[in-house]
């Protein structure tokens, strides 16, 4: 259940489009906390808030900040939005996001993406790795970034978003589902699709949760498995669906090294067959890892495991001035990671219709 605590603003840490990040006094500690100004507007210093504690009490990966519910000295707030699609459906925070179809009616009967690439990254953390993986290969590209329900619901909570946007990797940005926040606003995964191509005009969607996946260690008890629907979707709706993979050399969990048994389960068991399964040509014993892993579940059968190499990744998050890490590790710590969305990003671009 829930923990709430009222405290008071200390001091305005941080503030972009749809956040802040403050200390807050709670009891004898100033502590931090982030508020989402979509939802419940700004705060000042000597707010008096409530905060909801639970992540931070429960130890999760939060980072340690708590979230900022409502401000006290606010008797009502109205921020008004562009249409009658509910996000966060029936809690107190529910919010009239609208959709993309209310604002480009060409989406409604829309159900073609035209061969568009699609890249399913496993974790938000691999996003930026896809993105210049795209870009190595067609500097051009025009790349909408699709962040998915299955963690972070509020895009502005993602540090990475922002920086891409800031350095104009990213074209726009669509939230699906009660994901919110993004340039357009869209209820599921094939009007998320049909919004990247068509209102975004974009030439290929990376596809990611926001951070914060979650898992329970099961088979199937985690949002990574939410991969196998995007990557069905994209086929679907004629686009080539791209699948980069979760590895990691680093992970101290046994069902993490390699490659991920997020990855192995989906890819093996749920979905159809045909997705484009990219391995990074990073030899040696760590490639040989990643075949024998894809061999072993049997991806090799159902898939088109394809082979791509893709620019020396940590090299172009330093050339780009972006800060990267995964599960409280720098990017350095397990490169073939990120290697691997660079990889899947790579063979994406090289996918791209081009008008004859």
């Amino acid at each position: 259940m829930p923990t709430f605590k009222t405290g008071r603003v200390a001091s305005i840490l941080e503030e972009r489009q749809g956040l802040q990040r403050v200390s807050v006094h709670l009891g004898a500690n100033i502590e931090n906390a982030f508020v989402l100004t979509q939802l419940t507007g700004e705060v000042s210093v000597g707010s008096n808030v409530v905060v909801n504690t639970t992540a931070v009490d429960l130890g999760l990966g939060t980072g340690g900040w708590h979230v900022v519910h409502w401000n006290l000295d606010r008797e009502e707030w109205s921020n008004l939005g562009p249409g009658h699609i509910m996000k966060l459906r029936y809690t107190s925070l529910q919010v009239d996001a609208g959709s993309a179809e209310e604002s480009h009616p060409e989406l409604i009967n829309a159900s073609d993406i035209d061969g568009m690439p699609v890249v399913y990254v496993p974790l938000h953390s691999q996003l930026p790795a896809a993105i210049l993986g795209i870009k190595s290969v067609n500097p051009e590209a025009r790349i909408a970034y699709v962040m998915t329900d299955g963690a972070a619901l509020p895009i502005a909570f993602s540090d990475l978003v922002a920086s891409l946007r800031d350095k104009n990797l990213i074209d726009t940005t669509i939230t699906s589902g009660h994901a919110f926040g993004g340039d357009l606003e869209t209820v599921s995964p094939p009007a998320a699709l049909l919004a990247a191509k068509i209102a975004g005009e974009c030439d290929v969607a990376v596809v990611a949760m926001g951070p914060g996946i979650v898992g329970t260690g099961s088979r199937f008890g985690h949002t990574g498995v939410e991969g196998v629907t995007w990557l069905d979707t994209a086929r679907s709706l004629g686009g080539v669906p791209v699948a980069a993979l979760r590895v990691s050399f680093a992970d101290d969990r046994v069902r993490h090294q390699g490659v991920s048994h997020h990855t192995l389960n989906s890819l093996s068991t749920l979905g159809g067959d045909g997705v484009h399964v990219v391995v990074p040509t990073v030899g040696g014993e760590e490639e040989s890892k990643i075949r024998a892993d894809l061999h072993a579940s049997g991806i090799d059968q159902r898939h088109h495991v394809v082979n791509s190499s893709a620019p020396d990744i940590l090299a172009a998050f330093e050339a780009n001035g972006l800060v990267v890490g995964s599960m409280g590790r720098p990017a350095s710590a397990d490169p073939i990671l990120f290697q691997a969305a660079a990889a899947a990003g790579a063979y994406a671009a090289t996918m791209i219709r081009t008008e004859s």
